[in-house]
């Protein structure tokens, strides 16, 4: 990219009309659709860290994907207000509109749609998923070993499953008896929550925005049609990110390192000494007002209050604070040359940040209970994914296989369509990634005969 203008586009993908004039901004309709889309209401039940079930709340994807919606809408209002500022003599009219009221919507609906892609049991989830290809990669399916009906592209893409390729994949994807180009988003929104744009067999450990991969095979062409609209890519071939990604990745990140602390609290894992102490250093190195910020701390006596009142401090600051670091590093990022991420910066001048990232490691991701549930996801999605794989890549079902794919929703069920192994497994794992904890549990446990399912 050149400029910020390059940045916008008011095309909405798979569909060429660009709609009535209305109350609502074509980018505001974006956040409207994702709000009533059924992928997302069904993370109110899929893990976020801590096991959902229980007496005391805490966040799952959910509430988290609303939180980062707010954050990422704050980011986006100051970012956009600078840019109109700052190139206002550049700027059309239509641009400087953009930069001054939509950015902020923009970036609010990426934020609200880039954990819809990921399946139950949190991060475990696309874990469990790649490990069961890996286990069973030699058992033997109509005469041949499993590896032996897929690409090396293809297996490489079940064998390492990711769930931010597979948003792109759910919100793009015609699926039977659906319309064509998805939930049919804006282009600029689709390229917002394009966090790692390369295919599974191009990641990179040393590239920030290749440490992992953005698009499965199948969905290729969706992919290369939002590179191509926003021209994200060089002359060598190498795709990079749309510069609003970092944004969506900065209220994302903002969150859980914040917020996942905030949990632990409530489930009594940390203690508000702990936490009161690690959020005021970090706060003091944000340059917050230290002295009226233990002020009024002072005065709370209610423990989860406290946190509360700090967690909202911290989140504040980093947002000004990754502001900064955006506008710092404005000219590599808009040439695609920002190795790094905002949080990755702030970090660098708050080494806080990092002892409360250590202290989430240490006490909170390797926590018994959160432990307890990644054991579980991998019994259960294992289970699962034996089950429907192997009826529907079959040559000769047996009459339980018949049975099983009567369980799998039409639009997912493409064992009697004429197409690859490939594309018939990825049917399957769009029907198992949208699970919730709780159907894939319940599913489970009917199917291992634990439960016997009553009559309706």
């Amino acid at each position: 990219m050149k400029n910020w203008g390059e940045c916008i586009s008011y095309r909405r993908f798979g569909y060429d009309s660009k709609g009535s004039p209305g109350m609502r901004s074509e980018f505001t309709r974006d956040y409207d659709r994702i709000i009533f889309l059924s992928a997302f209401r069904r993370l109110q039940n899929k893990t976020q860290v801590f096991p959902l079930p229980g007496n005391v709340f805490v966040h799952n994807r959910l509430t988290h994907s609303l939180e980062v919606a707010s954050v990422g809408r704050s980011l986006g209002s100051i970012i956009g207000h600078k840019l109109a500022e700052k190139y206002k003599n550049d700027f059309s009219e239509e641009q400087s509109a953009f930069y001054n009221y939509e950015l902020s919507g923009v970036i609010s609906s990426a934020c609200l749609a880039h954990d819809v892609g990921n399946p139950a049991f949190g991060h475990s989830g696309e874990k469990a998923i790649s490990h069961f290809f890996t286990t069973n990669a030699e058992q033997v399916l109509n005469q041949s070993f499993l590896k032996s009906h897929f690409s090396d592209d293809e297996w490489f893409d079940i064998t390492h499953f990711e769930g931010n390729a597979n948003a792109l994949r759910l919100l793009t994807r015609q699926f039977k008896g659906k319309l064509e180009g998805g939930q049919r988003l804006m282009y600029v929104t689709l390229a917002s929550i394009l966090k790692y744009p390369c295919a599974s067999f191009e990641t990179n450990k040393n590239i920030f925005h290749r440490k992992k991969y953005g698009y499965f095979l199948s969905d290729k062409v969706a992919f290369d049609a939002i590179i191509q609209e926003f021209g994200l890519s060089d002359n060598a071939g190498m795709t990079f990110r749309h510069p609003f990604v970092y944004l969506v990745e900065a209220a994302d990140d903002i969150c859980y390192r914040i917020i996942d602390m905030e949990d632990a609290h409530r489930i009594g894992i940390l203690s508000r000494e702990m936490i009161e102490s690690a959020f005021l250093a970090l706060l003091a190195e944000l340059d917050d007002n230290q002295l009226r910020t233990e002020e009024v701390l002072s005065k709370i006596s209610d423990n989860n209050e406290a946190i509360s009142f700090l967690r909202a401090k911290c989140i504040n600051a980093l947002v000004n604070k990754a502001a900064e670091v955006f506008f710092l590093y404005s000219n590599e990022i808009i040439s695609g040359q920002f190795n790094s991420t905002l949080m990755d910066e702030v970090e660098k001048n708050c080494p806080f940040l990092k002892q409360i990232n250590n202290i989430s490691i240490d006490k909170i991701y390797n926590h018994h209970s959160v432990i307890e549930v990644e054991l579980a996801g991998y019994n259960v999605m294992s289970e699962i994914l034996y089950v429907f794989i192997f009826a529907v890549l079959s040559d000769q079902r047996t009459s339980l296989q018949k049975k099983c794919l009567q369980l799998i929703p039409t639009q997912y069920n493409l064992a009697l369509d004429n197409v690859s192994p490939y594309e018939k497994t990825m049917g399957v794992l769009d029907f198992v990634s949208g699970m919730t904890d709780g159907y894939a549990t319940e599913l489970y446990r009917k199917m291992k005969g634990i439960d016997i399912p009553a009559h309706k």
